[in-house]
């Protein structure tokens, strides 16, 4: 195990160099779909989510999550955009004990929807021609693999490789992404810290022009305010550091009644569409191993339009 996490930090520290000069690149990279959260609850309090992910929304936010899930878990997510844009997740984990660890996948999809198309040959000074009267798609897929193990009682780490494509019409833009994430029970309150590096790969090359991925280096954790009788509420923080931007902070809280009603809240600092959100969640247990999950989480995107997310997952 030791040499395992010397591993991770010397990769850390190979990668750090890049992402500590990302305030020199604001908005270069590409595949910005890839940033947009999956998970209602996640959103709900301020996708402070690194050390909780204990559903399959964890393929996206920290692989190593996927450790703490005993049994199958599959999660559905759809946002809507404004301008018609839409958004939309598919995520699978399942134990398998002949590997000893937990197998994840998870596809996105961000559709663009039609967008009006404007040749140069119409001038910008006749609005009546600003458009041609033709529209173009945009869409943009990824399909990531993971794997989760614990190596020990506490100790957890966990990787995910993605398939990227960009669909502009006809022109397409292919690659590869690897996210690598580790999380620390600590056993006091459910304090746990987790770590991710986030989209690790080559730049993409849409015709002839190369960008790089959105990469993220990620440090967080939670722990318990509460938990007494039916009533836990657990906290969570997160600090990034991205490739293409500043620093970012996410804080939340998460309410649960009788493991069956939630409350979230929670806060994104320092994001350029980030600010407050909100949600709640509902739990169904239909068995010992069976359950329903629905999640609303609401996000004030600052100048732009409010966003609603709804999820559903089934534990089984």
């Amino acid at each position: 195990m030791r040499r395992l996490i010397c591993l991770f930090l010397v990769l850390v520290l190979c990668i750090l160099p890049e992402v500590v000069f990302g305030q020199r690149k604001v908005g270069t990279a590409r595949c910005q779909f890839l940033e947009i959260g999956v998970s209602a609850r996640a959103i709900g309090m301020g996708e402070a989510f690194l050390g909780i992910c204990d559903d399959a929304s964890a393929v996206y936010y920290n692989p190593a999550g996927l450790s703490q899930l005993m049994v199958r878990d599959v999660m559905f997510t759809h946002v809507d955009y404004p301008a018609d844009m839409r958004y939309e997740f598919v995520g699978l984990a399942y134990p398998v004990l002949s590997t000893g660890g937990v197998w994840g996948l998870g596809f996105y999809l961000f559709d663009g929807g039609d967008m009006a198309y404007t040749p140069y040959s119409n001038p910008v000074s006749d609005p009546g021609r600003f458009s041609s009267g033709q529209t173009f798609t945009a869409k943009e897929y990824a399909l990531g693999l993971s794997y989760a193990r614990a190596l020990t009682d506490h100790f957890s780490v966990g990787m995910t490789l993605k398939f990227i494509d960009e669909l502009y019409e006809e022109e397409q833009a292919l690659g590869w992404a690897a996210d690598m994430g580790t999380l620390y029970d600590t056993g006091f309150r459910n304090f746990k810290i987790a770590m991710v590096i986030s989209n690790f790969g080559p730049d993409l090359k849409f015709i002839k022009y190369e960008e790089p991925l959105p990469m993220n280096f990620k440090f967080g954790g939670s722990i318990d305010l509460l938990n007494y009788g039916d009533h836990r509420a657990r906290l969570g923080l997160e600090g990034s550091h991205p490739n293409d931007n500043l620093e970012k902070y996410n804080a939340g809280v998460e309410y649960w009644y009788r493991d069956n009603f939630a409350l979230r809240v929670g806060n994104q600092f320092e994001h350029d569409t980030g600010g407050f959100s909100a949600g709640a969640g509902f739990r169904l247990d239909i068995s010992s191993q069976r359950a329903l999950r629905v999640d609303y989480g609401y996000h004030d995107f600052g100048f732009l339009d409010q966003i609603h997310r709804f999820s559903m997952g089934f534990s089984f």
